[in-house]
């Protein structure tokens, strides 16, 4: 812990009235990273292209929703703010599941007719995540940075309604690798489904997760993983009763702990185990830090509307087996046999 550089070290005295419609990103773009905290299912796109080539949905009564860019702007000011003085990179941001449209004079035209100007189009899903790269941490030999990002899903909402109502917006505060940009999540460093009815009430609902964060003990648990191995008997072990787990009857399900990786992400995890020349076996065996590293790299195949919640059960499976292995609890024992 003596490279432990985290900041701000006291809570700040918030201003949570500040105008966040004013709210604007001021950090200069900085180049496109070779590696994305969100591969599969997801196409990259800029905040420019955001707010020039989509449409903002609207309620059944016309009022706008708030934007994808308002909403990756707001989260952008809120941490800049709270950092102050600290250096924040620019978003990067992935969507899906595009929903394509055409204005009214446009109605009558075959698709093969239509110009530019006449279609339109918007994402129903998006996540998006920047660093602060001056706030970091070492563990073994990997440089972890602090990360702030956002997720959004338009098909949460009704907008068939007749009168505006809550929006929903889910937030999160965490550590990323920087080798490779998986994401460290824990449950209270995400702040699920935010219900709010306009910018401001998401500014201050920003300010407050921000506020309640505590960087260091998300490292410190990580370290804990660090220290703890799994041999490779016991590896095999978890990933045969990972794959177990969606056959259990739901009642026996209830009496273990839930598990949301697929068995995809669990054949991912299996391959990298032998592969991935950082995060893999070593002298027969793997740390939790490792092994935790590998649920996550495999969550990087998730869709956007299921990213936050495997982070978060991937930090929560790992936690659980170190608990076993060192005779804390045995929520997890069944994983072990």
């Amino acid at each position: 812990m003596n490279n432990l550089v985290i900041m701000p070290t006291e809570k700040r005295t918030l201003n949570l009235g500040e105008y966040a419609e004013e709210a604007t990103i001021i950090v200069e773009e900085t180049a496109t990273p070779s590696i994305t905290f969100l591969e599969a299912n997801t196409d990259s796109i800029t905040l420019e292209e955001l707010a020039n080539k989509c449409v903002v949905p609207t309620w059944a009564n016309l009022e706008s929703t708030i934007s994808h860019q308002d909403f990756i702007s707001c989260v952008h000011e809120a941490a800049s703010s709270f950092y102050a003085g600290e250096k924040v990179s620019f978003p990067e941001i992935r969507v899906s599941h595009i929903v394509r449209g055409r204005i009214p004079s446009a109605l009558g035209k075959k698709a093969n007719e239509l110009l530019e100007c006449e279609k339109t189009q918007f994402y129903q899903r998006l996540a998006f995540a920047f660093t602060v790269p001056t706030i970091f941490e070492t563990i073994r030999g990997q440089k972890l940075e602090l990360c702030i990002g956002g997720v959004r899903n338009y098909s949460d909402l009704n907008l068939y309604r007749s009168s505006k109502g809550l929006e929903k917006f889910s937030v999160f505060i965490g550590w990323r690798m920087k080798i490779c940009s998986n994401q460290i999540l824990t449950g209270e460093g995400v702040r699920f489904n935010m219900e709010v009815t306009n910018i401001n009430e998401l500014y201050r609902n920003v300010l407050e997760l921000l506020n309640s964060f505590n960087a260091a003990k998300e490292i410190h648990l990580m370290q804990a993983l660090s220290d703890t191995y799994l041999s490779e008997t016991q590896f095999a072990q978890v990933v045969g009763r990972m794959r177990m787990y969606q056959a259990l009857s739901p009642t026996r399900q209830k009496a273990i702990p839930r598990l949301l990786i697929t068995d995809s992400q669990i054949n991912s995890v299996c391959r990298d185990y032998y592969t991935n020349e950082v995060f893999g076996v070593k002298d027969n065996a793997i740390s939790l830090f490792d092994f935790h590293n590998l649920l996550t790299q495999s969550n990087k195949n998730s869709y956007i509307d299921s990213y936050l919640q495997r982070g978060v059960n991937a930090t929560e499976v790992s936690v659980g087996l170190n608990n076993v292995l060192q005779g804390l609890d045995n929520k997890y024992s069944w994983f072990l046999g």
